[in-house]
Formats: C-alpha cells, structure tokens, sequence
C-alpha cells in the first residue's frame, strides 16, 4: 500500500516556477499521505519550457526525503508523487518511485498496489521484447507495457500516439494483460497527467479540482484528504477501470474502458488503512468507523447481558480504533478511557517491515496511563488483528500494569487468508486467525474473550455490498493462480532485503 498524488495546473509558469507550483502542493499533498508509506518518498515534474522531467526521491519520510531547496528544483507544470510501503520488491533504493523513462518516448509514473502475475510479465517482456528490468518493483513492468501499448506497434510515435482513443485502447490493454490491485498516476512529456484505476476499482483514486484565473487546475490522489489539505474541491473517484487524461491546457476526458468486472474496493481501506478525514468511493471512512462500532457495541451488549463479559472502561488502541471505541462507550453507556498515549513520532507498526520491527515500535509507541489501566477490566478496541504479535504485546503491556481482565473487540472479521493487492501480508501461515477458532486466538493473546465483527457487518456500515474481502474469505476478485510465487518471492525478498542500486 502506497500514497500517490498528481497535480496539473496549466497556470504554472513552467521554468522558473515558485515553490507554491505543482510541485511544492505535491510535497504537501505527500504529508497527507505519509500514513500510507513511510519507507520512502519521491517527486517527479515536467517542466514544458525547458522540455526536461526533473525529480526528486530517497528512502525516508517526506520531511526527510524534501527541503525548501529540492522542492524549488522541481519546476514545471505538472507534478506527481509517492509515499511508499514496499508490498513487492525490495526496500532498498533503487525500487522508490516515482519511476521515469525516456524510451520510447518520456513519461514518468508512479503506483499504488500489486501486479500479481508480475514474474510471468518480467518472462514475457525478456522472451518477446528483449527488455532487462532494472529493478524489483512491479511499477517498472507496468511502464513496459504502457509504453508499447501507446505505440501500438509504431516504431516511433506519431500524430495519433498521445490522442485520447490510443490512449483508451493502450488502457484497455493493459487492463487486460495486469492482474492485481493498483492505481497510477503518469506524467507524459508535453501530453499532459494521464490516471488510471484497476478494473475491480481495489485501490483507491479519486479526483479534485481547483477554479484558477484561466484553466483548471486538477489533483488525482489516493485520499480526498490530500486534496482538501490543498483547497481542491473533491469532484469524484476514479471509477473501476477508468483511465483519465488531463492535458496541458487543464482539459479532462475519461472513459471506463474495462467493463463487465464487478467492483471490489479493499475493505482494509475503511477498517485501518485510510485517513479518518478521507473519503473513499464517497463514503466517509470516519462515518463508517462509527458504524463499525455501533456494530461491535450491538455483539458486546449481548454478552453482557449474558454474563460472558463485565467491562469498566472502553478503551482504544489509538489511532484508527478511536471512533469506535467512542460509539462503543456511547451505547454501552460505559466510560471512555484512554489507557495508552502514542508517540506520534514512531511509525506506524503494521507497515513496518519485520515482525522485530513492528514488536519494538510497540513498547516506544504506546506509554500507558497507569491510572486508566490499574485494577480496571478493560474492554479492548483495536481496528485489526493481523499477525497477533503486536496485539498480544498490548494486551501484555496493560495486564502488567494492573489491568484486571481484558476483552478484545475487533472492528473486522478475522484476517485468515492472504492479500496480493497492495497490504503486506501474502503469506497466509503469518497471520494469527489462520487455522486458529477463536478460543485457540484468545488464549495465543493473553485475553479473557475476543469479539470480531462479521462481513455482514462490513457491507452493512460501509454502505456497500460490493467488497474485496478475500483475506477474510478467500473469494479474490482476481485470478490468484501466481499467488504462491508472489508470496514465496515476498519472502526471499524480505530476508535479503536493501535492494541498494
């Protein structure tokens, strides 16, 4: 999982811009993002004027990758950017995005997701097209074939390559040929920003626009709350299978161009992966967090009243599960707590990348409250449980400190099975509800009862029937026929790690 973000303003002045152009509210627009990648983070610009792309990325967080004086280098413009959590390839260096070409032609992208038949696509484009890939990063595949898609057979492009219908049919094509999850920005050299979204629609996009003195100006980012942040007007999603072209100018065409698929936006985006103060496929992620609680609070007060459970506080695992937790002591009519303070200067544990990692941060994330916790049965909500280490650290941390019981509420089913489409997790035997009941997951925790909501539950406060919720059910919307070779080499990956070019 991935934050990208593209900006085009025909206003820009090209050469020479300030540092309040496209570039600079990318920048800005990547600290909205930062929730949802924090191994590296990358710039790319094209300025018109000068007819160069000129880009900035390394591995860290935005503030560490960007100064005022790198954000000024990036004139031009168009801008697009990525915050990156590296869910396929390596950690290293040389697999940060955004990624850029000048053959066949110039253009520069940068995703968010997983192609999953990515190795037989590195077999195929070695045995067809003789191309050597450069790095590990599925990105690089994807820009193989947008690339040949665009020429169309051409040897070289032409009056018809950049048009709106080649790039519909190039489109389709590569709808056709990538299996996974994603959703991309791509800049093209004096052809305007070009997005795209997967044919299920798993990967969020949607698309804002600013009124400026003569043309629009428009930003297509992973969450409404990064448009926002930069006073654009949230105008709607990326539809499933849609690609849309913005041109220099500031104008915008689109057409959905993969049909017939049903939608499946990722549930993981409501339940923990997206900004509170985001919206995705307009539905509010905050709105729906309440509903998850009240959800949960409805499952609690059951067992309540037949004496399986007697919480005195409700108390979140801080941040995702907070507006939960409030529903939750609102309906149960039980105080509210907070049991445990975050260092808002750690990372977020579950996208670190090892289990070592993710313990650690832990114990310096979360300082607990030791009046709040000390002789106290505490009613536990977190939004998730994945692996169960973490969880089982803060169950350990709390009862140390003199919590007296502790019941765990789960504002989503049991994460069983594996994911391929962009959450690092594709290696099912890692995950704590796999092959586990519940009674085998309580006692592996630490925890006096465990409540889980159920997928009824989910369609029922995200307001959508239509889901990607095969980690919790194994109905994937794709073909997963290369789901163990993408595990395995997920695995290999993981132990050598670096990747450093």
């Amino acid at each position: 999982m991935c934050g990208i973000i593209g900006i085009i303003d025909p206003d820009s002045s090209g050469a020479g811009s300030t540092s309040f152009g496209p570039a600079y509210q990318v920048y800005r627009g990547l600290m909205s993002l930062q929730h949802r990648g924090q191994d590296a983070a990358g710039i790319l610009a094209y300025d018109s004027r000068l007819k160069r792309f000129v880009m900035e990325k390394d591995l860290g967080l935005v503030t560490q990758v960007f100064d005022q004086k790198t954000v000024e280098r990036l004139t031009g413009h168009m801008a697009i950017g990525h915050t990156r959590y590296a869910t396929a390839g390596t950690d290293g260096d040389r697999d940060v995005q955004p990624m850029i070409t000048g053959v066949p032609f110039g253009f520069g992208m940068a995703h968010n997701g997983n192609i999953l038949n990515y190795f037989s696509l590195v077999d195929e484009l070695a045995a067809q097209y003789g191309r050597q890939m450069l790095t590990s990063n599925d990105l690089e595949v994807m820009m193989h074939y947008w690339g040949l898609y665009l020429l169309d057979g051409a040897a070289t492009p032409n009056e018809k390559t950049f048009g709106f219908d080649n790039i519909k049919k190039a489109a389709a094509r590569l709808f056709d040929t990538l299996v996974g999850g994603y959703a991309a920005v791509t800049l093209m050299a004096d052809g305007g920003l070009i997005a795209f979204r997967d044919p299920q629609g798993i990967r969020p996009l949607g698309i804002g626009i600013k009124e400026t003195s003569a043309d629009n100006a428009y930003c297509v980012a992973s969450e409404t709350s990064a448009m926002h942040a930069l006073g654009f007007t949230y105008l709607r999603d990326v539809a499933a299978g849609e690609v849309v072209h913005i041109d220099s100018a500031g104008n915008m065409q689109s057409a959905v161009v993969a049909k017939g698929k049903a939608a499946a936006p990722c549930m993981f985006e409501w339940v923990y992966f997206s900004g509170a103060d985001s919206s995705i496929d307009k539905h509010p992620v905050y709105a729906v967090r309440l509903k998850l609680g009240e959800r949960l609070a409805e499952k609690a007060q059951a067992k309540i009243k037949a004496g399986e459970m007697a919480p005195d506080v409700v108390m979140p695992v801080p941040d995702t599960s907070r507006p939960a937790a409030i529903t939750i002591a609102d309906t149960l009519k039980l105080p509210y707590r907070e049991g445990m303070i975050k260092n808002r200067y750690v990372a977020r544990s579950f996208i670190l990348a090892t289990q070592e990692m993710r313990e650690a941060a832990v114990e310096q994330k979360l300082s607990p409250v030791l009046s709040e916790i000390e002789g106290r049965s505490i009613f536990l909500i977190d939004d998730s449980i994945v692996r169960g280490t973490t969880c089982r650290k803060i169950v350990d941390l709390l009862k140390k400190h003199g919590a007296k019981e502790v019941t765990l509420g789960i504002t989503c089913p049991p994460i069983r099975y594996a994911c391929y489409y962009g959450i690092d997790f594709p290696d099912p035997a890692t995950l704590i509800a796999h092959e586990r009941s519940i009674e085998e997951i309580e006692e592996y925790l630490g925890v006096e009862k465990l409540i889980y909501l159920d997928e009824e539950d989910l369609r029922i406060a995200t307001g959508m029937s239509e889901l990607c919720m095969a980690c919790l059910n194994n109905k994937y919307p794709t073909a997963v026929t290369e789901g163990a070779r993408f595990s395995k080499s997920r695995q290999r990956l993981r132990a050598v790690g670096g990747g450093k070019a």
